[in-house]
């Protein structure tokens, strides 16, 4: 099983951006505790700020089981990223590390959630734990 983890904008400052909401951890670091829990799975890891490579990762993902996406701020703004996800066969996951339905209003809307699988928030870090978990599942 292959699975496919992509990280969106401002995502490559977690551990130290906003860490009352995101947490101190690096997601690098905690890459490594996924690849642990799931030594059975080929983990691949992509983090860009940039939409268009966003598209591209998604678009360049026929070879893997499923994706674990976290489009940051993209979630709320993106139609493309939601098109991108009607356009492949791969199972898509949306993750969310804080709860969106919990913070301002113009974030509880997700552009992206109608065009995945189904969609995590709220459980920190954990939340691709979870993905990954349904996608197995």
């Amino acid at each position: 099983m292959n699975i496919l983890i992509i990280n969106g904008v401002n995502l490559s400052q977690l551990g130290t951006r906003e860490v009352d909401i995101y947490g101190h951890t690096r997601f690098e670091d905690y890459f490594s505790t996924l690849q642990s829990m799931f030594p059975d799975v080929a983990l691949t890891y992509f983090q860009s700020d940039k939409v268009e490579e966003i598209v591209k990762a998604i678009a360049n993902a026929q070879g893997f089981d499923g994706i674990v996406l976290n489009p940051g701020a993209y979630t709320h703004t993106s139609i493309v990223l939601a098109d991108a996800i009607k356009s492949v066969r791969t199972k898509v996951v949306e993750v969310h590390i804080s709860n969106i339905f919990g913070r301002e209003q113009f974030r509880k809307q997700s552009f992206i959630a109608p065009a995945c699988f189904g969609s995590i928030s709220g459980f920190g870090l954990k939340s691709y734990e979870l993905a990954i978990r349904a996608i197995l599942h």
